[in-house]
């Protein structure tokens, strides 16, 4: 018998930060938005980094508050420099379980409901044609977000919307570190519908719990036996 268990103890501690609103933007800008999100939240590689003057090029298309925050990462990315920030994206994204950026961990955990989870966001990409690269995993925010932007906007919308706890507990782990990468992320949600109030409590609960564990099998007393199922949070992407 599985039992799914809310990991105990603060997993990021106090919540900082409130839901942002909403900006008004057309269909354009949110495609625009998130292929430009996509490609800064990707790691930095030289073939990535070449992207960079393309997606600041495009910032003049977009809402203020949208391109002032995409524009902050930017500042920084060529203030420090390639080294120092595949230095900093792997502090960040790959040693912080806080931190990922596999949307389903967040409200699945290290649980079966992780594979199936990553199944509708296949499901998802074949019902519009498009096939993943098989070394990647589907709910990487980059892989939607570039969906999003050159794929199928209303599928997309699904995926985000029935994943935006993960969304915001990821924008809420990065803006408590003051990592360049949440303004990419507050980018994102400023394009995505108000967060309702079912939303939120589900996102404060993993905020103090953190993601489900799946505890396998109980003993003869009703406790729970130790062994613990496992699921990769990563995936290669390099």
């Amino acid at each position: 018998m599985s039992v799914p268990l809310y990991g105990r103890g603060s997993f990021l501690g106090r919540p900082r930060q409130s839901p942002l609103a909403p900006v008004p933007h057309t269909a354009r800008q949110r495609a625009l938005t998130h292929m430009a999100a996509s490609i800064l939240l990707d790691y930095p590689t030289t073939e990535n980094l070449a992207k960079y003057p393309v997606v600041a090029g495009a910032l003049a298309e977009l809402p203020a508050p949208i391109a002032s925050r995409l524009r902050g990462y930017l500042d920084h990315a060529e203030q420090v420099g390639p080294d120092q920030l595949s230095q900093e994206y792997v502090t960040t994204f790959d040693l912080k379980r806080k931190c990922t950026l596999y949307l389903s961990y967040f409200l699945t955990g290290d649980t079966r409901k992780r594979g199936m989870a990553l199944v509708s966001f296949v499901e998802a990409y074949r019902a519009a044609g498009f096939e993943l690269d098989a070394n990647e995993l589907p709910d990487y925010l980059p892989v939607v977000l570039e969906f999003s932007a050159v794929g199928d906007a209303e599928l997309a919308g699904v995926l985000l919307s029935s994943n935006r706890e993960g969304l915001e507990v990821l924008r809420e782990a990065l803006g408590s570190t003051a990592s360049p990468w949440g303004q990419v992320v507050e980018a994102v949600t400023c394009t995505l519908p108000h967060v309702s109030g079912a939303v939120r409590e589900r996102v404060l609960d993993i905020i103090s719990g953190g993601p489900p564990i799946e505890m396998v099998g109980l003993d003869g007393r009703g406790q729970q036996q130790t062994e613990l199922t496992s699921v990769s949070v990563g995936g290669e992407r390099r």
